[in-house]
């Protein structure tokens, strides 16, 4: 068994919660996912299984878009709704509009340094940030840089705002929610957060995870060049899928696109791997023995 599972993660699970259900779901050890989603969160965990596995990485760095819901006024220690509450402020006199608040989303939009909160698996002088937070200890953490491709006010009904997120990896919206607050001067925590899509991986087409059972599980499962689908493609003849796969360089063509690193596929359309530009040849990189070969 292998490709790739869309789960829809249900609140209260770590996305290692979810690894471990799919393993005993699957009857198989070799399950990991490419994105961890904080416990109170729901939404996208794209799960990979078999040798799909190897391609999680080209997953890790998709863009992400998340529905995010902020409480206004209250302030917590994770910046979210599992921590403790550590001030409560009042909401700003005037009304908060679209108009009034799009100055400070502004700020927000683009190429940012952003400081990832205490309670985060972030790693100081080899000591994982929430462990020091559990013991009442802050640290100093450099801002880190992330871009956020969008970010729209979807409602304000105070004392919450909605938002929709699309993001690089490595963006704490739960950062994004307490910035706002310090802007706005009543502080604020993310209340709620559902991630809608992870590259091609959408809610739309996303099983809930107790919907999954031996019995489906291979219904559900993606073919694994999904992982890659936005990498451009190569196809190459039925030599040259053989010589690749043999770990040899295969010469490029003049209309192949001057591509580092290019899904590929043998005549009969199936993915064979990765390859990469190597002069005027092309190099395997990470290569998947055919099922006519296994």
């Amino acid at each position: 068994m292998e490709g790739i599972l869309n789960i829809d993660k249900p609140a209260g699970m770590t996305s290692h919660d979810v690894v471990g259900r799919v393993r005993r779901v699957a009857g198989m050890r070799k399950v990991g996912h490419s994105g961890t989603l904080d416990p109170a969160a729901t939404g996208v965990l794209v799960v990979c299984l078999g040798r799909a596995t190897r391609l999680v990485e080209y997953l890790v760095g998709r863009p992400k878009t998340y529905l995010g819901v902020v409480k206004l006024g209250e302030t917590t220690d994770s910046y979210d709704a599992d921590g403790t509450i550590t001030q409560t402020r009042p909401l700003p006199a005037e009304p908060i509009t679209a108009e009034t608040l799009e100055p400070i989303l502004e700020t927000f939009r683009g190429d940012i340094l952003q400081v990832p909160p205490m309670v985060s698996a972030i790693k100081k002088d080899g000591k994982k940030l929430y462990e020091l937070a559990r013991k009442g200890i802050t640290v100093e953490r450099p801002p880190r840089p992330v871009t956020i491709y969008q970010l729209d006010l979807l409602s304000a009904e105070s004392p919450e705002l909605t938002l929709r997120i699309q993001c690089s990896a490595g963006t704490y919206i739960r950062s994004i929610a307490h910035d706002i607050g310090e802007l706005l001067g009543c502080g604020a925590h993310l209340k709620s957060l559902r991630r809608e899509r992870v590259g091609e991986f959408d809610t739309d087409s996303a099983v809930p995870l107790d919907d999954l059972s031996p019995e489906n599980i291979q219904s559900h499962l993606k073919p694994m060049e999904l992982a890659v689908a936005h990498m451009p493609r190569l196809d190459v003849c039925e030599q040259e899928a053989i010589d690749l796969l043999n770990g040899k360089l295969v010469q490029k063509q003049s209309a192949e696109p001057d591509e580092t690193l290019m899904q590929t596929f043998d005549p009969n359309g199936q993915f064979i791997g990765l390859v990469t530009a190597n002069g005027d040849s092309w190099k395997a990189k990470k290569m998947f023995v055919r099922d006519t070969l296994r």
